[in-house]
């Protein structure tokens, strides 16, 4: 079925994503190698750096194999590496951890749809560099005491059955505590959202153009709402919450990344939350915390339309690749 060997449409749209993706790491990573002063730290940026410089080369060698217009991603022109720090270090490390979460989840996404041996090659290489990444920036967070433990649950005796359908429905009243399950993804999509937040405070108090930093404004009033919520589902049950990050930004006003960046870095952050949102609603089996969970995911959609709106308005969204319009060929 593929004797011609060309690139299937989930082939292509996933190498085109991942270019889009990768330029924007390479100059987000290339700022923070610039700026961040711990040695370990930023020995980890700068392997995270070849990663993504080398996964780029491949990407556009293929784009070239496939007579492919390269997209134009993020260049130089979108960072400025003489930028005074934005982020102390530990924040540096909070983002690495959780963009390397988000990458790990793209590139199975890409590997499994993926069928031409090549490309399912390089995405196989793709997750065994994330996980090392992965690896490194969770054993540094562990080894400086910044790693955020879920909570913990006693171990229990013996094997229990839910016996009535209140363990579901019952949402009035004395509510049972949140299962481990649920308490999980609670806990992971805080802290996510903690992350986040810190990550959009500090771009819009570098925003230069008054509509991308009201789009930043909005877009943190949305994320504060989600951190409330997730914090009274784990205050309720006596569960502890992860740290703010707001202190790890410090009081520079120069921007480091370009509008353009910041916002789809920001929206990135919005997309990826609605997937994650969405397996807390499927996962959760209390009927208020599904509904809450999928509240966050409803806001997240309406923000991340407002962003793609913008980037649309600015000029600065690429068109993703299409199929022939077979309609218009005919005539």
């Amino acid at each position: 079925m593929q004797e011609n060997n060309h690139l299937t449409s989930s082939e292509i749209s996933n190498l085109w994503a991942h270019y889009i993706r990768e330029t924007l790491s390479v100059c987000v990573n290339k700022y923070m190698v610039q700026t961040i002063q711990d040695p370990e730290i930023h020995h980890l940026f700068q392997s995270a750096l070849k990663i993504s410089s080398q996964h780029i080369e491949t990407l556009k060698n293929l784009f070239r194999q496939e007579k492919f217009p390269i997209p134009n991603g993020f260049t130089e022109e979108d960072v400025d590496l003489k930028a005074p720090p934005l982020f102390t270090d530990v924040l540096c490390l909070k983002y690495l951890h959780i963009m390397t979460t988000h990458g790990l989840n793209e590139y199975s996404l890409s590997f499994t749809a993926s069928i031409r041996e090549d490309i399912v090659e390089f995405y196989q290489q793709c997750n065994l560099d994330a996980m090392e990444i992965y690896k490194k920036a969770k054993d540094l967070l562990l080894l400086k005491k910044l790693y955020q433990q879920p909570p913990t649950y006693v171990t229990p005796k013996k094997v229990k059955i839910i016996k009535n359908y209140k363990y579901v429905t019952n949402i009035l009243g004395k509510r049972r505590p949140m299962n481990s399950i649920e308490s999980g993804h609670i806990y992971f999509n805080l802290s996510k959202a903690i992350t986040a937040k810190a990550i959009m405070l500090a771009f819009k108090q570098v925003a230069k153009d008054p509509t991308v930093s009201t789009l930043l404004e909005k877009s943190l009033q949305v994320k504060n709402k989600h951190i409330e919520g997730f914090s009274s589902l784990l205050i309720k049950d006596n569960l502890h919450l992860p740290q703010s990050l707001e202190t790890e930004i410090t009081n520079s006003t120069v921007s480091p990344f370009s509008d353009k960046l910041m916002l789809l870095q920001t929206g990135f952050l919005f997309g990826v939350a609605v997937t994650y949102y969405n397996a807390s609603v499927i996962s959760s089996m209390r009927a208020d915390i599904s509904a809450h969970c999928e509240k966050a995911g409803l806001n997240s959609l309406w923000i991340y339309s407002r962003i793609g709106k913008s980037m649309i308005d600015h000029k600065w969204m690429e068109e993703p690749p299409r199929a022939e319009d077979r309609k218009k060929l005919d005539d």
